[in-house]
């Protein structure tokens, strides 16, 4: 519980979010859930102006500039009491969603909407026998691709390959695009040399293009392979390699 009896956030976690008007959405974060602002941590080169905390979770407001249309974003944050942590927020005037139990990831959640129509889903672990569904383990790989300098390599994905960040921190950065997420760790003596993994694309030429546009360094033009792929690689600024692949059979 927090210091004034309330219900706050457990786990860690930091979030960037793009808002079209920073004092709506400061007022919002601080009067309607509770936030706190906080000193600007490390520049991860995405235009933050304010950070702010509850419990540890941070988030950055990154103003965008007039006229410009934002995309509604999700993010998650885990409570330890998310019944209480939903009532405060109606007590402060905000308009929670009605509680739910998402039984596949054993979450009681329920949402909130930011003056951007962000959707912050606020949940509790909670234990309630699976029922039937088909055994499907293994969903999506996360490749683990080690870099010196992490800051720098987030802003580079970023600003060349088009990814968004999830997390970062000093030594790790979550990164996403569309339905494909990666990881960038500290290079160590545990995590040594390069790495490189492939995506599926829909389109490789088209990626291609907007790549050639951002400056990437790509290491050839599509092609396509005898094995029913059309790809091209890309290289970061410490060597990885990241191969688009868009299947034709």
């Amino acid at each position: 519980m927090s210091s004034d009896g309330s219900s706050t956030i457990v786990a860690p976690a930091m979030r960037f979010l793009q808002v079209s008007n920073l004092q709506t959405s400061l007022a919002f974060y601080l009067e309607q859930l509770g936030f706190t602002q906080t000193e600007l941590q490390r520049d991860y080169g995405v235009g933050a102006a304010v950070e702010l905390t509850l419990g540890p979770a941070h988030i950055q407001l990154c103003p965008v500039p007039a006229g410009i249309e934002l995309e509604p974003e999700i993010f998650f944050f885990e409570s330890e009491n998310v019944s209480e942590f939903r009532k405060g927020l109606q007590q402060r005037g905000s308009k929670p969603s009605s509680l739910q139990k998402v039984n596949w990831i054993k979450m009681e959640m329920f949402e909130v909407r930011d003056p951007d129509a962000n959707v912050l889903w606020f949940g509790q672990s909670f234990h309630q026998l699976d029922g039937e569904r088909p055994r499907r383990l293994v969903e999506q790989f996360l490749p683990h691709l080690p870099v010196d300098d992490v800051a720098a390599a987030i802003r580079y994905y970023c600003d060349v390959l088009g990814f968004k960040i999830n997390y970062a921190q000093d030594d790790l950065g979550v990164l996403y695009r569309d339905t494909a997420t990666l990881l960038l760790i500290q290079r160590t003596d545990a995590y040594k040399g390069i790495g490189s993994c492939s995506a599926y694309v829909d389109d490789s030429d088209e990626l291609y293009a907007e790549l050639v546009e951002r400056g990437a360094n790509i290491t050839a033009p599509p092609v396509s392979r005898p094995w029913g792929l059309r790809d091209f690689t890309v290289m970061d600024l410490e060597g990885n390699r990241i191969t688009f692949a868009q299947p034709f059979e």
